[in-house]
């Protein structure tokens, strides 16, 4: 028989009711007219605010404030036209009111105040409570005792800021009265003075959970122990329905009973549910006659004896497939091994450090007498002025020298940075640049051009430790910075590159170093370049790395691209790749390559699903204003669209151009490349249309570069890496084992795929014949024409232009030049369309 537990519930007492705790409240007073209560509100606003500005610049400036404001009364020092010189954000009223209250009264409690005046001014103006007000006069007021009154028992100078004189005042009172553990005593007996009187917690459940947790017992035995004398008790005061005598004495607890339930064995349970019994509406009396008529077996030797009893119903319960458990699936994979994408060209070797030419040597030039003189000039210039400087500090760079000076007190910042022009005239320098303040430091920085600039190796750069530990994806070794200081970034993490300067000042260089640091760091099966040279000149070196390293339209011979019409089927394609990529992310269930390649190598992606490690694909252009110039629109829309969103699938562009004007960058190129380098250009306006800000114009050129990653520019000369030193990475990269050909891009079909000379009337768009007569009139073959004397679409108008190109009535794309006419009357041209549909007819 089933043990059945008896469930007792406790007597419900009846909920007494809450005492409704009618506490006061703070009410401002009832302002009638709403003008009169916003006036007050913004007067109040502004006085916090104020309060604020000048409380958290006293902070920083009472020291040099202080002896200012104590020597006079409020309208001598306010009011007096004396030449004095105050540091406070908000002047010389600001450093008196906060002299006042944090000095002379309550310290850095007096911030309370300020606060309190911005809630009650947003009160009035919005009608809004941020915090209850009266509540937080409550806080307030005891802010301003209790908080100098604890900062006094620890500070012991009477002039700091934090206890001011009303802490200082009181704490030296209670110390001579009560002694110093009186004092702290004191402290702590004010707090919870204060906050019961504020907040009033409930002391009573705090001291009932710290019972629980210890009295809590934690024993099995004693569990047990205590379940079963329960029991006990419970049973002894239980008796059958019949049995049941009324002058039993039983406790108050146990004196209202529920129905009893019982928990049924699971082949009870079983039986139950195929008779559609419920269990909590079945009688106990006649769940105790069933169960008395049960044999209680385990589901097998029922299973069997139900097939043994009928011939023509037997019952078959399929086992689930066995799963393999954590340690046997690593195990697995500890046989197999990871997928490693490098197996395939296994014996690749790096390009040996030896390849690169050391040019200038791992030393700064340092000539103490040029930077004598420099600072001596400097000095000079500044004191013609009367700005005085308190210390100075030379910073040697590789090409430039940084001049940081720390101006006397009371020098503006913005005097010195005017005399930008007079520091390079007394210099005689190239580039004079300055940098006021410089940033995280309390120091103006002058950058001055030294006499004598070093060459920053690339082999420096790349023999460095920095470099060769680094745990980048795709580390770039830049340059140095004017520090002298290696410079190496990720470009997954810019994660584009825009590229500007005037010609000859190092963008081809830049790119070099570019792909360069890569090939010394990257597997062939980890990254794939897409090369755009319009010149036709720069990349052409790269060539020979074509099945290692690069990436092409298939069909293409070249995998350097330099015809723009293949340029636009190689964006478009790699749009393609793009949205494919993100498939194959949605499909493996993560987000970015970084994940999904790691996933594939742990073999937990089946590439017969269409799943494959998946290289990182950076994009180069050399020349991007020869491609808007000839294409325009059909460049720039998958450029945007690729630099949105590609770079969560590991496609990077690096963009550059010796044109830095706002049609070649426009808003929508410079909004998706943050990081953006710019070498020395000839004018203001070109460098903030680069960076967003002036200082490229003052660069010295020869790879001298300012590096933009958001609100921050870094001044990095570049290394240096020339085309002998290119030339001989990429043969002896080239003259390894290699994939059988370059990587494959998807194939991209543009509109005019569809149209050639067999095309029938009835595939011939229905406005043909007078686009064609429109075209051979106006002597001018452009969708742009179609599109606007027809009122069409800009797609089918292209479309129209296609079949006129396929029918050999305009000639083809000629890049920036329009397309020949080859009709040059209209007569001819009935002619010849007679003569089609005639052949279409036959």
């Amino acid at each position: 028989m089933t043990k059945y537990n008896t469930l007792k519930t406790q007597k419900k007492e009846p909920k007494q009711p809450k005492a409704t705790d009618k506490s006061l409240k703070f009410k401002l007073p009832e302002i009638k007219s709403e003008k009169v209560k916003r006036i007050t509100g913004v007067v109040l606003m502004a006085s916090g605010v104020f309060f604020l500005i000048s409380f958290i610049s006293y902070l920083a400036n009472w020291k040099v404030d202080q002896d200012k404001v104590e020597q006079q009364t409020f309208f001598e020092f306010v009011f007096s036209s004396d030449d004095i010189i105050i540091h406070n954000w908000m002047g010389k009223f600001g450093a008196f009111v906060a002299h006042q209250f944090i000095h002379n009264c309550f310290g850095i409690a007096s911030f309370l105040i300020a606060l309190f005046l911005v809630l009650i001014s947003i009160k009035l103006l919005f009608n809004k409570s941020v915090f209850p007000l009266w509540k937080s006069f409550q806080v307030v007021v005891f802010g301003c005792f209790w908080l100098p009154f604890m900062f006094g028992y620890f500070v012991s100078s009477p002039n700091d800021y934090l206890p001011g004189a009303f802490g200082y005042g009181i704490n030296d009172w209670v110390s001579a009265a009560l002694g110093s553990v009186g004092a702290f005593v004191s402290v702590l007996f004010t707090l919870a003075l204060g906050v019961t009187a504020i907040f009033n917690p409930p002391y009573d459940e705090l001291v009932d959970k710290l019972g629980v947790l210890f009295d809590k017992k934690t024993s099995d035995d004693e569990e047990e122990e205590f379940e079963e004398n329960e029991t006990e008790k419970v049973n002894s005061f239980v008796k059958p329905e019949d049995d049941f005598d009324d002058s039993v004495d039983v406790p108050e607890e146990y004196i209202t009973y529920e129905r009893e339930t019982i928990e049924p064995s699971p082949t009870l349970e079983m039986e139950l549910e195929n008779e559609n019994i419920d269990i909590e509406e079945t009688p106990i009396s006649e769940i105790q006659l069933e169960e008395e008529t049960l044999s209680i077996e385990t589901p097998e030797k029922t299973l069997e004896t139900l097939n043994a009893n009928n011939d023509e119903f037997s019952v078959e319960i399929t086992k689930d497939e066995a799963i393999l458990s954590e340690d046997e699936l690593n195990t697995k994979l500890q046989e197999f091994g990871e997928y490693d994408p490098k197996l395939e060209l296994s014996t690749y070797e790096l390009p040996p450090i030896d390849m690169l030419v050391n040019y200038g040597g791992d030393d700064v030039k340092i000539n103490k007498e040029e930077l004598e003189l420099n600072k001596n000039k400097i000095v000079e210039t500044l004191n013609n002025y009367n700005i005085k400087i308190s210390k100075i500090k030379a910073t040697v760079g590789p090409t430039v020298t940084l001049y940081e000076i720390i101006p006397a007190p009371g020098v503006r910042i913005s005097k010195i940075k005017n005399l930008e022009d007079d520091i390079a005239l007394s210099l005689a320098a190239l580039g004079i640049r300055i940098i006021a303040p410089i940033p995280g430091k309390g120091t103006i920085g002058i950058e001055v051009p030294n006499s004598d600039p070093d060459t920053v190796a690339m082999r420096t750069l790349i023999a460095s430790d920095k470099f060769q530990n680094s745990k980048m994806d795709l580390p770039i070794a830049l340059g140095k910075t004017i520090t002298n200081e290696i410079f190496i970034t990720d470009l997954t993490k810019m994660p584009h590159l825009l590229m500007a300067g005037a010609t000859g000042q190092g963008k081809s260089v830049g790119l070099n170093a570019i792909l360069i640091s890569i090939l010394y760091k990257k597997h062939p099966s980890q990254v794939k370049f897409v090369l755009v040279d319009p010149k036709k000149v720069e990349l052409t070196l790269f060539n020979k790395i074509e099945r290692h390293f690069l990436a092409k339209l298939p069909g293409e011979e070249d995998a350097i691209i330099t015809d723009t019409s293949k340029v636009v089927k190689t964006l478009n394609s790699l749009c393609i790749e793009m949205d494919n990529r993100y498939e194959l992310l949605k499909d493996a269930g993560v987000r970015t390559i970084k994940e999904y390649n790691a996933k594939f190598i742990e073999r937990r992606l089946n590439p017969e699903k269409g799943h494959s490690y998946m290289p990182y694909i950076v994009l180069v252009i050399d020349e991007f204003a020869d491609l808007i110039m000839t294409a325009g629109k059909e460049v720039e829309t998958p450029i945007a669209r690729l630099a949105q969103l590609a770079r969560a699938i590991g496609i990077h562009l690096i963009v550059a151009t010796q044109r830095p004007s706002t049609n070649i960058i426009t808003g929508v190129i410079k909004a998706n490349f943050p990081a953006r380098i710019a070498f020395r250009v000839s004018s203001q306006i070109d460098s903030r249309t680069i960076l967003d800000s002036k200082g490229a114009e003052q660069l010295i050129g020869r790879g001298d570069m300012l590096l933009s990653q958001g609100s921050d520019l870094v001044r990095i000369q570049c290394g240096f890496v020339d085309t002998p030193e290119v030339d001989q990475i990429t043969d002896y990269i080239g003259s390894q084992r290699a994939y059988p050909e370059a990587f494959l891009l998807p194939e991209y079909e543009g509109e005019e795929g569809g149209s050639d000379l067999s095309l029938s009337d009835d595939e011939r768009d229905p406005l043909f014949d007078d686009a064609a007569k429109m075209v051979v009139q106006f002597q001018q073959g452009s969708a742009s024409l179609i599109q606007r004397k027809m009122k069409i679409g800009y797609n089918r108008a292209g479309r129209i232009i296609d079949q006129l190109e396929a029918s050999g009535i305009i000639g083809p794309h000629q890049g920036s030049k329009a397309r020949d006419v080859l009709f040059r009357d209209e007569m001819s041209l009935a002619e010849f369309l007679r003569n089609r549909s005639g052949n279409t007819e036959s």
